[in-house]
């Protein structure tokens, strides 16, 4: 007889999540605890330098620098530095993995039809019941398979699944960051360089002109022979540390270009001799808790979270599963009268399966949870801990460098003042025209110490604000912890996601 069948999944979502009213096996996850110190041990130094107790940076911090070429480069680096773009597909593939781990809680559902000719033989006939001769075979068929999450598996890798994309989305957001900085760190020692290069010719100059003293002093017996090697060794050298500072230049400038996506043979800055420096005003103090929203300390949290859910995947293993399955469909040899009641037929039935005997498989598989969870967690603490040196490492750096950078300028200041008495000396006559180019040279070194100064303490604020989670505005933070927080109880996203748009 032509055989046509068609199979059917019965039932309704929304009936059956009474079956997922169950308790999921495993621990439920707890923040590891972690040592917080109420602030930082080198805050206090701040208020010796003379913070601002109000500064704040925004999410932008790149723009309280007031360097239009700087957030132009930055923003450009942001939109094509490859390692953003390879953290952003990360954070995809991410994503889908929870799309997919979510997809087991639903009914898989598929149909399919075919049309068969077939002839049977009289021994073939024999052999499967069947008369002798040709039949026409037509199958429709929709099917659908089910297994119920009694025990919490499928949500609990859910669970570790919105955890890792949570990770990864602090990851993106931490390579962000990181670029950001990387951008702003490299275009600032190239400025240094700008200047370094500007001061190093001027003392070229003064060099050479000592030097030709030196050689008329020598052609009329006032200097010897050694001193005119003197002078030409420390022309030399300066001219030496000239090219040593131009090819750093040339590097840094390449380093902008790789980090904002273009290949450095096409790229340029302008030098720019004269370039100021501005450091962001920093607040007397910081909360320590600023750095639970640091981008590597949320990430190996998250970590730790998706290995506890993982325990409960483990776990249970040891419980049976249940599938629930139905068929249902009409026999014809006509297509035409398939659809009719006398034709009908339904089957509907579970499956229950329970693993007896897998060699301690399942015990193991729990203990590498358990372990990897505890590897996890002693990874979020040494994040916090390393967070916290270097944290402390900034701040220390930036405290002294601005207290450098302060006797820098006193400095500076006399020798400017020096010079001013030389050079009027010089117009009466009263001092010699090598006595006014030995006080160049102090006050060309002086203003080098000083702008180099200032240039590290602009890059040591970068790394502040790179170490500390892109800057020091807690209460704003610690409000979007609290939205999304309250978020992840219904949607299971977390703070993470939030991180990747500052």
């Amino acid at each position: 007889m032509p055989y046509i069948r068609i199979s059917w999944q019965s039932g309704s979502v929304a009936a059956a999540t009474l079956c997922f009213m169950g308790c999921a096996v495993g621990p439920n996850y707890h923040k590891p605890t972690v040592q917080i110190p109420e602030s930082f041990k080198e805050g206090v130094d701040w208020q010796r330098a003379q913070a601002n107790p109000q500064g704040s940076l925004s999410s932008t911090w790149w723009l309280d620098f007031h360097d239009d070429q700087l957030s132009k480069l930055v923003d450009e680096a942001l939109h094509a530095n490859q390692s953003i773009i390879a953290a952003d597909a990360a954070y995809r593939l991410a994503q889908a993995t929870v799309s997919a781990s979510a997809a087991s809680l639903y009914p898989t559902v598929s149909a399919s039809a075919s049309g068969t000719r077939a002839e049977y033989g009289s021994a073939a006939a024999a052999s499967n019941d069947a008369p002798q001769g040709v039949y026409h075979y037509v199958t429709a068929s929709v099917s659908a398979s089910w297994e119920l999450d009694l025990w919490g598996k499928t949500r609990r890798q859910i669970e570790s699944s919105k955890a890792n994309a949570q990770a990864s989305d602090a990851q993106r957001a931490g390579q962000r960051l990181s670029i950001a900085a990387s951008v702003a760190s490299d275009y600032f020692a190239l400025r240094q360089a700008d200047i370094d290069i500007d001061v190093l010719r001027q003392e070229q100059r003064v060099y050479g002109d000592l030097l030709a003293m030196t050689q008329a002093g020598y052609t009329q017996g006032g200097s010897s022979g050694d001193d005119v090697l003197v002078a030409q060794d420390t022309l030399e050298a300066v001219i030496a540390a000239l090219q040593t500072t131009q090819t750093q230049r040339e590097q840094y400038e390449h380093a902008v270009a790789v980090l904002i996506g273009v290949p450095p043979g096409s790229f340029s800055i302008e030098p720019r001799k004269d370039y100021a420096f501005v450091t962001p005003a920093v607040p007397i103090s910081l909360p320590s808790r600023l750095l639970e929203r640091r981008y590597d300390v949320v990430s190996a949290e998250r970590q730790a979270a998706s290995a506890n859910a993982q325990i409960g995947v483990a776990e249970a293993a040891f419980y049976p599963t249940l599938d629930l399955a139905a068929q249902g469909g009409y026999v014809h040899n006509q297509f035409a009268h398939l659809i009719s009641m006398p034709n009908r037929f339904w089957t509907l039935g579970p499956t229950l399966a329970e693993t007896l005997f897998d060699g301690g498989a399942r015990r193991a598989a729990v203990r590498e949870a358990r372990a990897t969870y505890d590897e996890e967690v002693a990874t979020y603490r040494q994040a916090v801990l390393t967070a916290f040196q270097s944290v402390e490492d900034s701040m220390s750096s930036w405290n002294h460098l601005q207290q450098q950078t302060q006797a820098y300028t006193t400095i500076y200041q006399r020798t400017q003042t020096l010079f001013d008495h030389t050079r009027a000396q010089r117009e009466i006559g009263t001092a010699s025209e090598q006595s006014l180019l030995n006080e160049r040279l102090t006050l060309l070194s002086a203003k080098q110490n000083l702008e180099d100064s200032q240039a590290l303490l602009t890059q040591s604020s970068v790394t502040l604000i790179k170490n500390l989670g892109g800057g020091w505005q807690w209460d704003e933070s610690r409000e979007a912890a609290t939205a999304t927080t309250s978020r992840d109880q219904h949607t299971g996203t977390g703070p993470a996601e939030s991180l990747a748009a500052r």
